[in-house]
């Protein structure tokens, strides 16, 4: 019987979930407050945490590292009352499995644990790209996976290039799992989600009282990390000096925690990633250039999703068949019309907008197939934006006169960066390199109509 640790200092909650995972056939215990779950974690041997974000003495990032440096492979499941999508995307990139919004529908919860801990049981046999890594069929998906078994048992370190959702992380862990080091823990982090302040401590450890607020001595993730990969997302967002404190570890694979003098071996694999150009960080001075060189002794580049259409299905139905499993459900497809959206859609926010809308999806289907309107409204709008756009661009052109034709090209390009920025009018100024009063000028010139998610 599989035992499920439950963290919350709401009583009612952990009652509520002791009782309903007993009787779906889980061991549950309760504890009530952050101290009280470390040391749990440390005494007993669990397969999954279920874990409250906010505690009265700790949250669950501090509960994460407790857990992952136990065992790296524990599935953590984050609730959380606040639906705040940086969050959820920090927890995951700090190593929890998946997050959940309070209020808590049981059946969800009961779906997810059954996911997460059928995953552990994956993990816990001999990784093979093909069989658990979701293998798309277009060339420059094959070449990535090529990439992957070249440079997974040579203990280099690895610079991933690719747009935000892509899937730089499945690349890491799956250079991590058919590497040497895959019996080591693999830890992953979002070098712009660590707490200003804080990186120097997160990523190299303090001592106790080397200044306020550190009550305890703390090993950082490059410890933590020790005999197996450290993940460094967005690599360009460490500050000069932790850029130079990362160089020197580099050179001399030593760390010092704060407030000690002394020099701590760590035998570490480094792999970092940047949706930016690394090489164009260096232009613009957000990464060293001697610390870049250090990095990039191999590099991976991931498309976006948009230029592999071949891979879209493949994913797709991967994730149907994951959130299937999770929702206890049995939906083995889609409608034709669905197929088309989910083959014209632009997925600016790449396999992870694609693997959230088919879970939300899957959640939502009546019955056997995905139908439209199962299918998120915000997607099918900006879906027959798109085409609409793209289908007047191309029936009117013969006939534009020069100056027409190229208005009709600015009005496009606007709509494209909208759309590639998931309608972030900023993100999208900056793609098109003007500032937002210029934007919204040219959106109110061109009549454009902004489709909020």
């Amino acid at each position: 019987m599989e035992r499920i640790l439950i963290i919350d200092d709401d009583t009612y909650i952990c009652k509520l979930l002791d009782n309903y995972l007993n009787k779906n056939g889980y061991h549950a215990d309760s504890v009530y407050s952050g101290s009280s779950a470390i040391a749990e974690i440390k005494q007993q041997d669990y397969d999954l945490i279920l874990c409250d974000f906010r505690l009265p003495d700790r949250d669950g990032f501090d509960i994460l590292r407790q857990a992952k440096s136990k065992d790296p492979a524990l599935p953590v499941v984050i609730m959380t009352a606040y639906k705040d999508l940086a969050t959820a995307v920090r927890l995951i990139k700090a190593g929890a499995y998946d997050y959940i919004t309070k209020p808590l529908i049981p059946e969800e919860v009961l779906g997810l644990i059954r996911e997460a801990i059928d995953s552990r049981t994956r993990q816990d046999t001999v990784f093979s790209i093909e069989k658990d890594f979701i293998t798309g069929k277009s060339k420059k998906f094959r070449n990535i996976l090529e990439h992957i078994r070249i440079v997974s048992p040579v203990d280099m370190t690895v610079v991933i290039e690719g747009e935000t959702g892509s899937g730089k992380e499945y690349v890491a862990r799956a250079i991590h799992s058919n590497s040497n080091r895959k019996k080591g823990p693999f830890i992953a982090v979002d070098c712009g989600a660590l707490p200003k302040g804080l990186v120097n401590s997160e990523l190299f450890g303090h001592l106790k009282g080397s200044f306020t607020g550190a009550t305890y001595d703390k090993k950082g993730l490059f410890e933590q990390a020790s005999g197996g990969t450290l993940f460094l997302d967005e690599i360009s967002n460490l500050d000069a000096e932790n850029q130079m404190k990362l160089l020197r570890v580099l050179q001399e694979k030593t760390i010092t925690r704060i407030g000690d003098t002394r020099a701590i071996k760590v035998d570490v694999r480094l792999v970092v990633a940047s949706n930016e150009d690394l090489m164009g960080e260096v232009q613009k001075n957000n990464i060293r250039e001697d610390l870049y060189h250090r990095l990039n002794e191999f590099r991976i580049v991931v498309p976006p999703l948009r230029e592999r259409e071949e891979d879209v299905l493949v994913f797709a139905d991967a994730f149907i068949e994951r959130a299937s499993r999770r929702f206890s459900k049995h939906v083995t497809g889609y409608e034709k019309e669905v197929k088309q959206i989910l083959l014209n859609y632009q997925w600016p926010g790449n396999i992870r907008e694609l693997k959230n809308v088919i879970t939300r999806s899957v959640l939502l289907a009546g019955g056997p197939v995905l139908s439209l309107r199962d299918i998120p409204d915000e997607i099918k709008t900006r879906e027959a934006l798109f085409l609409q756009s793209r289908e007047a661009l191309s029936a009117v052109l013969p006939d534009l006169k020069l100056k027409d034709a190229a208005g009709m090209a600015e009005k496009e390009a606007i709509i494209q960066a909208l759309i590639k920025s998931n309608y972030n009018k900023s993100k999208a100024a900056r793609l098109l390199k003007i500032d937002r009063k210029t934007l919204y000028n040219k959106i109110k010139q061109f009549n454009i109509s902004l489709l909020e998610s």
